[in-house]
C-alpha cells in the first residue's frame, strides 16, 4: 500500500479505451492510492474496447467538483475518441494544465498527448504516443521516442495498451517518491 494517502483522478469522457483507464485505475487503487473518474458530468461514460463500445464506468466527479490541489496526479487514458472530445472542452484542458503548473504528474497514454499538445505542454518535452499521433506530437515541439514509457520533468507517457503495465508502475513510483517536477508553466 505504498500510495496510502495519495489521490489520483484519471479524466475521460464517453469513448475512453478500456483497459487504458481500467488498468492503471486497478493498479493504483491495489497500491493503496484513492483514485477518482473525473468527466464532463456526472453518472456513468462508456469504455471502447478495441473494435466496439465496452463497459460503462462510473464518474466519482465532475471537472466542476474538482480542483488540482485536491490530486497527486493526473492521468489520461487514451482511444481515439475519448481525448479529441476532451481537447475542445475548456474546463477539461484548464485542469489537466492547473494540475501540471502545479508541478503534480501527468501521465497521458495512446492518443492522450493530444491533450498535452492542446495545453501547449508538449513542446520541448521527451515524449512517446500512439504512433499514428507521433507527427502531431513532433509538430507540437516535443521529441518523440519509441519507448514502452518516457518520463520528462513528471509528465509520463506510453504508446499504446501493451505498455499499460510498465505505464502503471512508473506513475506508483513517481507518486510514490512525491517527486515534484522542476518544470515551468504551461
Amino acid at each position: 500500500m505504498v500510495l496510502t494517502g495519495k489521490k489520483i483522478a484519471i479524466l475521460a469522457t464517453n469513448g475512453f479505451e478500456q483497459s487504458e483507464l481500467e488498468l492503471p485505475r486497478d493498479r493504483l487503487e491495489k497500491a493503496g492510492a484513492t483514485v477518482d473518474i473525473v468527466s464532463l458530468a456526472a453518472g456513468e461514460i462508456k469504455g471502447w474496447d478495441k473494435k466496439d463500445w465496452g463497459r460503462t464506468v462510473k464518474v466519482d466527479k465532475t471537472l466542476d467538483q474538482v480542483s488540482a490541489s485536491d490530486y497527486d496526479a493526473l492521468v489520461l487514458p487514451g482511444g481515439q475518441i475519448n481525448p479529441d472530445l476532451l481537447r475542445v472542452e475548456p474546463k477539461a484542458l484548464n485542469f489537466i494544465k492547473d494540475v501540471f503548473n502545479a508541478k503534480k504528474i501527468v501521465a497521458a497514454v495512446c492518443h492522450a498527448p493530444w491533450l498535452l499538445i492542446e495545453v501547449g505542454i508538449a513542446k520541448g518535452r521527451r515524449m512517446t504516443s500512439y504512433n499514428s499521433i507521433k507527427t502531431d506530437v513532433i509538430n507540437a515541439g516535443a521529441r518523440w521516442e519509441d519507448s514502452e514509457v518516457v518520463i520528462d520533468q513528471g509528465l509520463i507517457t506510453s504508446r499504446n495498451p501493451g505498455d499499460l503495465e510498465a505505464f502503471s508502475a512508473k506513475i506508483i513510483e513517481e507518486v510514490k517518491e512525491g517527486r515534484h517536477p522542476q518544470r515551468s508553466a504551461a
